[in-house]
């Protein structure tokens, strides 16, 4: 009904009118994606049959947004850090190169934070990006100028990646959709920094969008040839899901209580699958779930089983250059000397630390893999466990440095392995989005997806923040 070229060119209009306030898109290629819009409408024009292009290409003249992280042809490559700023991406990252082959119109890269290791998307290289809900407030990180721009509706569906919540944290705080998949059925090549040794088993890539429809889709075309290990053609009755719901971790001190509201939001998810779908939700209480932060830092510093050191992330800060020393990073930051963030500074310093203790560490490590067990066994082959995204709603800028470990409630289900859908549940009093975490055990995303449209119908999934 719509030619693709006017698609595209409704979302560079609404990209030019929306960025300048909240600073998602760091850098776009409006001009090829225009020339690419040309080129799927002459293909449109001249084609036998639309079965035959949907098949080959599902993503046929999609306009689609990439983190920065990734490579994408053409464009800059930083991932936030200043030693990097005059890279430019030569390729493009397996996943990238995949959306391309099934039709998807890349409209530019999106902002991350430096070295995708911190939940607020601001660096030195490309400045800060602010919630479309509330500029006041963060799009949280590491993909969070994806999370905003999605949110915005300056994107149809975007690429993220994830290794302590950085799908999914910004798509709680935006409102949106955003998926890890369970570990090692999406390729992470070509993001930098890619991750090493151990953390190979806990970084993941996935889709983001505003909805759950298009998450299966995307996911089909990311993963590729890796797609058979997945379930995704197999139809989920709800009604035979064993649902397990978790209101917090169980009280850590490092770690904030849940909001009362984002609490309402899980309750009112329950009752609505106990009325309507008949199920029992079971209660459950799994008490390592409270030592959450302190596993997955245990486990991102743990040695993989071929004996090699977890990469340092001040090795990373440095980019293969002169070693960064957190300390005199931190005296250069007080008076404004240093080209790194505040918090990129703090974490190399908590990585001194955590290097103190090992036999502590060797402690959580056999927690983290019990852990993993007991979640594997609790769900089986047919349950799902509902659980906060995070334990508040989007905060102010800066003030995750307050309370830095609240990741935790994403950053478990990376150490575990499990596949994970984030699910946006509507706004709160103060017009910020709410939402929930779907967790089923290895290899059953389809669950948590089928579960995710079920909840988009029911509460109503993304809302435009333009209504708020």
């Amino acid at each position: 009904q719509v030619k693709c070229i006017e698609v595209v060119e409704a979302y560079v209009e609404r990209i030019k009118e929306v960025n300048p306030l909240i600073n998602a898109i760091v850098k776009d290629r409006f001009e090829e994606a225009l020339q690419e819009a040309q080129q799927v409408d002459k293909l449109l024009a001249e084609s036998p049959g639309d079965d035959y292009l949907e098949e080959k290409f599902p993503l046929l003249g999609v306009p689609i947004t990439v983190k920065e992280a990734f490579s994408l042809h053409g464009m800059p490559n930083t991932s936030g850090l200043v030693s990097r700023r005059k890279v430019i991406a030569t390729s493009d990252a397996t996943v990238v190169s995949r959306l391309k082959q099934a039709g998807a119109i890349p409209l530019g890269v999106t902002n991350c934070s430096e070295l995708c290791m911190w939940y607020e998307s601001s660096n030195k290289v490309y400045g800060r990006t602010n919630n479309p809900y509330d500029l006041q407030r963060i799009v949280g990180g590491s993909s969070g100028g994806e999370g905003g721009v999605l949110a915005a509706a300056c994107s149809v569906v975007g690429v993220g990646s994830d290794i302590g919540g950085s799908i999914r944290m910004p798509a709680f705080f935006n409102g949106i959709f955003g998926h890890k998949p369970t570990t090692g059925v999406v390729p992470n090549d070509g993001q930098f920094p890619n991750a090493q040794g151990v953390r190979t088993s806990f970084l993941c890539t996935g889709p983001m969008c505003r909805y759950a429809e298009d998450l299966e889709l995307m996911l089909r075309v990311m993963a590729g040839p890796g797609v058979t290990k997945l379930k995704l053609d197999e139809k989920v009755l709800l009604e035979k899901i064993k649902f397990h719901c978790m209101d917090h971790d169980g009280g850590s001190i490092f770690v904030s209580p849940v909001d009362k509201e984002i609490l309402q939001a899980q309750k009112k998810v329950v009752e609505h699958f106990e009325s309507k779908l008949g199920v029992q939700v079971q209660r459950v209480a799994i008490h390592k779930m409270k030592y959450s932060f302190q596993i997955w830092s245990a486990m991102m510093s743990s040695k993989d089983s071929d004996g090699q050191e977890a990469q340092l992330f001040t090795d990373l800060l440095g980019d293969h250059g002169k070693p960064v020393w957190p300390l005199w990073e931190l005296m250069k930051w007080l008076v404004g000397m240093s080209s790194h963030t505040f918090p990129a500074i703090a974490l190399g310093l908590t990585e001194k630390l955590m290097k103190l203790n090992p036999g502590g560490n060797a402690k959580l490590v056999s927690m983290g893999k019990s852990l993993q067990e007991e979640m594997e066994a609790l769900l089986g082959p047919d349950g799902v466990l509902l659980y906060p995204s995070h334990p508040t709603v989007a905060p102010r800028h800066h003030s995750p440095i307050c309370m830095p470990f609240n990741f935790a409630y994403t950053a478990i289900f990376n150490v575990l392995g499990l596949p994970v859908t984030q699910c946006p549940l509507g706004l709160n009093s103060e017009g910020l989005p709410l939402g929930i975490q779907l967790v089923a055990a290895s290899y059953n995303d389809h669950l948590t997806l089928a579960v995710a449209r079920y909840l988009e119908k029911a509460f109503g999934g993304w809302v435009s923040p333009g209504e708020v």
